[in-house]
């Protein structure tokens, strides 16, 4: 997943040398994205800058950093703070004129440019599965783990109008959802 949110990001801003993180490094599923995204953007030979929120009040500081240090782009981790204040993210991004690449779609509705990963909406109706199940008799502990088996582009044109960037017709065929 790394790897394509880095893809994404260098599609949407062609020739970017400078990617941009906007970490969150006390939810657990933050250290982890912040080392493959790291280690991935490392090895392509390109230069990673870290801005850390770990708190709704650091989330425009670290956002500002990110301009200032003059990154290219900017993918944001996939975690409960910085899904939960999308909004203010995607705001603080544009008034930056930042362009934002992120995990989940609600964040491109929200206003950010574009995102690659999992549908949160499949995930949801997917756990009622489990529940199902669990109310049926069944152990937690012995059902299977499951990851998605797919995965959803998004992409926003107005966002990506207002920024003065041009995705491409290529970016935009295969996306499955494009916000205009």
């Amino acid at each position: 997943m790394p790897a394509k949110q880095i893809e994404l990001a260098r599609e949407v801003v062609p020739g970017a040398k400078k990617i941009g993180l906007l970490t969150n490094e006390v939810d657990p599923k933050g250290p982890p994205q912040t080392r493959e995204l790291s280690a991935a953007i490392t090895n392509l030979g390109l230069t990673a800058i870290q801005a850390n929120a770990n708190q709704p009040s650091e989330i425009g500081t670290a956002v500002e950093k990110l301009a200032t240090e003059q990154v290219d782009v900017a993918i944001v981790l996939q975690t409960n703070l910085l899904l939960l204040r999308r909004v203010v993210i995607a705001d603080i991004a544009f008034k930056q004129r930042l362009p934002t690449v992120y995990g989940y779609r609600e964040n491109v509705v929200a206003g950010g440019l574009a995102s690659y990963g999992v549908n949160l909406s499949w995930c949801y109706s997917h756990a009622a599965y489990f529940v199902d199940r669990i109310l049926k008799g069944a152990k937690p502990g012995d059902l299977p783990i499951e990851f998605p088996t797919s995965f959803w582009l998004a992409a926003n044109t107005r966002a990506a109008k207002s920024l003065g960037i041009s995705l491409s017709p290529n970016l935009l065929a295969r996306a499955d959802e494009v916000i205009e």
